[in-house]
């Protein structure tokens, strides 16, 4: 394999005719999993008016006038290195309840339409493109979808399998960070839902100083964080002392096979574990596992177990479960994160947005506690209604 190259600057251009059209692309990378085929079903089925809008808080009054891009405004495509056919995965998918039966049936036009636009990952075993080579060629196919459909704008969305954390002198760039290359490089936003590196290689630092596009990331918050954002600050404003936090997870299906391996599941925690550091500060007992389970499927269950030192000395315990299905919570907030993105950058925003810590639990700054950060979102949405540069 050849040594990592540089990374050049350099964006594609946008003409005037190009945001005229007001329809908008969203790439997924990992466009063929179970978070992107859910995705694109479940904007198929909203438009249909098959099934509300539910779990998407873009669709609540506060952004009613934000100036979002609509949902049958939105175009699919992305990147992948599974060859099943989105339809296809769409009813295997069916099998765990999300999408419900039939849903895959009355949306294929529209799943077809967006695996039409799916282009091969990579780097694939045994691929000797340089780094250099990649980014073009991943550059290029955003390019060409946004010609091809005449896209106002490309939000590329990270949906892809969690990565191990490179080495620190590891000679190629992770591949997530090859596609947040060529994100920036096409002048696309650019979302990481997942804990990998992305935009934070080392190697990308001048990139991404220089970038003239609006970006968010990593790692989405959807269930077991989720309620620790809401939990943690709860016994930080009652004066309650938190001991310790322990936590596990079951997982089925791609992110459990995925996370059994220690390095990636290492990656998954750093996020999770944070919202607790952030909050209730060092000196807090415990941590979270990951099993892999894989009859689960598509779902997962989350276990939280809390001690607390009350008044006296009183020892008090707090357990939760959490039981859901990843994607169908994940559909959702990718769809928010790709609308509100997209304008932004219709409207010259730049760089990192904390505003859309909400969304993550590894945020681009800003509170730690979900209240306050949806403070932030909806004031970033009277933002984006503003047309604010």
């Amino acid at each position: 394999m050849s040594g990592r190259q540089p990374v050049h600057h350099g964006n594609a251009q946008r003409t005037p005719a190009d945001d005229r059209t007001g329809r908008t692309g969203v790439w997924f990378v990992g466009a063929r999993g179970s978070v992107a085929t859910t995705a694109v079903a479940g904007c198929a089925a909203v438009t249909a008016g098959l099934h509300p809008p539910t779990g998407m808080v873009t669709e609540t009054p506060p952004f009613a006038d934000a100036g979002l891009p609509a949902l049958d405004a939105l175009v699919f495509g992305g990147h992948d290195v599974s060859d099943c056919p989105l339809p296809k995965r769409a009813e295997d998918l069916t099998a765990d309840r999300v999408p419900p039966t039939g849903l895959a049936r009355a949306v294929h036009t529209e799943l077809a339409a967006a695996d039409e636009e799916i282009r091969p990952g990579g780097p694939l075993p045994g691929d000797r493109r340089t780094d250099e080579e990649l980014i073009r060629s991943f550059t290029d196919d955003l390019a060409g979808f946004r010609t091809r459909h005449a896209l106002a704008r490309v939000v590329v969305v990270h949906v892809a399998s969690t990565e191990p954390l490179p080495e620190p002198d590891a000679p190629r760039l992770p591949a997530s960070a090859l596609y947040a290359a060529a994100a920036l490089r096409a002048d696309c936003p650019y979302v990481n839902f997942t804990p990998s590196t992305g935009l934070f290689a080392p190697a990308l630092a001048e990139t991404v100083a220089a970038s003239a596009v609006p970006h968010a990331g990593r790692d989405g918050k959807t269930g077991q964080t989720l309620l620790r954002s809401v939990l943690a600050p709860m016994f930080v404003q009652r004066a309650l002392a938190v001991r310790a936090w322990s936590g596990t997870n079951l997982l089925g299906g791609g992110d459990g096979a995925t996370l059994a391996d220690p390095a990636a599941a290492a990656a998954k925690n750093a996020g999770k574990e944070r919202v607790l550091a952030d909050t209730l500060g060092p000196g807090v007992e415990g941590t979270v596992h990951i099993d892999d389970v894989p009859a689960l499927g598509e779902w997962k269950t989350a276990w939280d177990h809390v001690a607390i030192d009350g008044f006296l000395g009183s020892r008090m315990i707090l357990q939760t479960t959490w039981q859901g299905c990843d994607s169908a919570l994940a559909a959702p907030l990718v769809l928010d994160l790709a609308r509100l993105l997209a304008r932004a950058h219709e409207v010259g925003l730049t760089g990192p947005r904390p505003e859309l810590g909400f969304y993550f639990k590894d945020p681009d700054g800003g509170p730690a506690a979900l209240a306050a950060q949806f403070d932030a979102l909806v004031a970033f949405a009277g933002r984006l209604r503003d047309g604010a540069r």
